[in-house]
């Protein structure tokens, strides 16, 4: 078990961690009730031993007791909406949940997102424990406390910080997710590389194959995640409410989102943000705030763990711009960027880590993405 602390918060990575998840949550988010947000792909697999576990945590030997609840929703970034949310609180409300329940998310970053933001907002704010079932949750949207609902101005545009109380990380959950799930995490993997340990590239390069082939060692996928986690919990630690250095974070985001909407979601969060990153980084070499190769470096690492490289041909530049507009890193009418310098250092500190780019200048970058 590897325990990483700094944020307020236990993040727990631990092959097999459900089996023990009673006591993981007695100890660390004591509630009177309990109640579990997740999707319809993941309670097949999961929902039931979550359930038992947040019994046990109880003092009860069944979830009978009317103290466990459950909110199942469709599976699906098209989900993650307000109407979603009022659905979530409306049943919390149904079950008399009051403001001694705990919010279970569990699940993928979907998930994560939606019921962190139900718990940020539910009675005023209520605790939330993120389980995540994804890679890409693990390494990300778990940890950090960013919470939201997308709208059809654009992705995460309402939302709130809110931290949970307790992550808890089972690799072991990655084997029920499909091959095109658990290579799409590899890219938010891949990005904290660029961002602050170029070696990291490296790593994920040797270990992808086995990853995807499901032989990796079950040492070997918690110590990928753990160094992941790692870099972001440091950035987290650092700006917790992305006022300076967390917005490196956001690197290949802008315009990862954008195709992302633009893509009706046909792109998964992973893929979207691969393009995005490519893109992102010849944008930092056209504005030579990035030394040369280093889009070749990014668009390598990439490729070279299956992600897409390109924007698919039937979505126009002039929409992804469009999306992009609606972005939270919006600022005096202009878009900013997190670039990087080279693999493994990020541009703009001077400028609080976050670059003003001209419009005209990303849609050239774009135009060369087809």
């Amino acid at each position: 078990m590897t325990s990483i602390d700094g944020l307020g918060y236990s993040i727990l990575v631990e092959t097999d961690a459900l089996a023990r998840l009673g006591t993981l949550i007695r100890d660390h988010a004591p509630a009177h009730r309990y109640a579990v947000v997740t999707d319809e792909n993941v309670a097949r697999h999961y929902l039931t031993r979550v359930e038992q576990a947040l019994a046990t945590a109880l003092g009860n030997a069944t979830a009978a007791t009317g103290h466990v609840h459950s909110v199942v929703i469709p599976a699906g970034e098209e989900h993650k909406t307000r109407e979603q949310w009022a659905r979530i609180t409306d049943a919390l409300l149904a079950h008399g949940c009051a403001r001694d329940t705990t919010i279970v998310a569990l699940g993928g970053g979907v998930i994560g997102d939606l019921a962190g933001f139900v718990a940020a907002t539910y009675m005023r704010g209520v605790p939330v424990v993120q389980i995540p079932t994804t890679l890409l949750a693990m390494v990300d949207a778990s940890v950090g406390g960013k919470t939201a609902v997308d709208t059809p101005a654009g992705k995460n545009t309402v939302g709130a910080f809110h931290p949970p109380a307790l992550v808890v990380i089972d690799p072991a959950t990655l084997t029920s997710l499909p091959t095109r799930e658990l290579r799409a995490g590899l890219a938010e993997v891949i990005k904290h590389g660029v961002i602050a340990n170029a070696a990291e590239l490296e790593r994920v390069s040797a270990v992808a194959p086995e990853l995807l082939a499901r032989t990796a060692s079950p040492s070997a996928v918690e110590s990928l995640i753990e160094r992941s986690v790692r870099i972001k919990a440091h950035v987290v630690a650092t700006d917790e409410r992305e006022h300076g250095l967390r917005k490196v974070l956001n690197f290949g985001h802008t315009v990862g989102h954008g195709v992302e909407a633009a893509s009706s979601y046909q792109l998964l969060h992973g893929e979207a943000i691969a393009i995005g990153m490519i893109a992102e980084a010849r944008l930092a070499e056209r504005l030579g705030v990035a030394e040369h190769g280093t889009a070749e470096h990014v668009e390598r690492a990439v490729t070279t763990v299956g992600l897409p490289s390109r924007i698919p041909s039937g979505i126009a530049p002039g929409l992804v711009i469009e999306l992009m507009q609606s972005d939270k890193k919006r600022r005096r009418g202009m878009l900013e960027y997190a670039l990087p310098h080279r693999v493994g250092t990020m541009a703009g500190e001077s400028s609080a880590w976050g670059i003003a780019v001209e419009e005209n200048v990303v849609r050239e970058i774009l135009a060369r993405l087809y």
